[in-house]
């Protein structure tokens, strides 16, 4: 098969080689050299296509590495000096009161009816995880996917980079804390579809309206949280509960 030059043509059999084989996120591709010649194109073309679907998030590179299947992992931030070390869940908080409803507001604009119909499957995942760990992976998910849809590279890096509050132990642990206290799931399965409804509407004043009201419960949530002591939160202490929307 002659190797010429036609970026989309390489684009175009890239996509296709990987809905057929559909490679595991973080494994590595072949060489530019062996696509190039597996698909019949120039090294030039594949390298023009690879870069497409890296803008997408499908890809990421490393210099000397070689291309990686999937988003670039949020650990590569920390090689530029970017980290959450210090910072608190509170301050995390502030962060995303800021960024992520515009996320929403971008997301209900460029959207597609397919990615819209992912986030109703998400949420719906959250309802259905038996434990903490799991509502917290599939609610991660669901921000993620929302910020993938605003369909802005720099966005959703700093997106990764505050989303990497999740991993931190103090952050799961007041999420558990407020959860057991405030048997908050139903509220935010509500405030989620909310977003998500507005965005299916392309309202994006609504959606970015809905994501601030969700967050800033979280926010005053984690609040009261770090204020009160676990004893405190406790059955039969006199607290009474009420719903805050985790």
């Amino acid at each position: 098969m002659p190797n010429f030059e036609n970026s989309n043509l390489a684009l175009d059999r890239l996509r296709e080689l990987f809905a057929r084989e559909t490679p595991e996120a973080g494994s590595k591709l072949p060489t530019e050299r062996n696509l190039a010649d597996m698909l019949g194109v120039s090294r030039r073309a594949i390298r023009r296509a690879l870069e497409v679907l890296e803008a997408e998030g499908l890809v990421w590179r490393r210099q000397g590495s070689g291309t990686f299947a999937g988003a670039r992992p949020v650990q590569a931030l920390a090689t530029a000096g970017l980290t959450l070390s210090g910072c608190d869940p509170l301050e995390v908080m502030e962060v995303r009161l800021r960024l992520e409803p515009q996320l929403a507001q971008l997301a209900a604009m460029r959207a597609t009816p397919e990615s819209v119909e992912a986030m109703y499957q998400l949420a719906q995942k959250i309802t259905e995880s038996d434990d903490a760990d799991a509502q917290e992976l599939w609610d991660g998910a669901l921000h993620r996917r929302i910020a993938q849809c605003a369909g802005n590279r720099l966005f959703l890096t700093l997106f990764d980079l505050v989303n990497q509050v999740r991993q931190e132990e103090a952050w799961r642990t007041m999420r558990e804390q407020a959860r057991y206290a405030f048997h908050s799931l139903e509220m935010a399965h509500q405030q989620h579809l909310s977003i998500i409804d507005a965005i299916a509407n392309r309202d994006a004043m609504g959606a970015g309206e809905a994501m601030r009201s969700h967050l800033l419960v979280l926010h005053e949530s984690l609040t009261r949280i770090t204020s009160c002591t676990l004893e405190e939160l406790s059955p039969g202490r006199g607290t009474t509960a009420r719903a805050t929307g985790l």
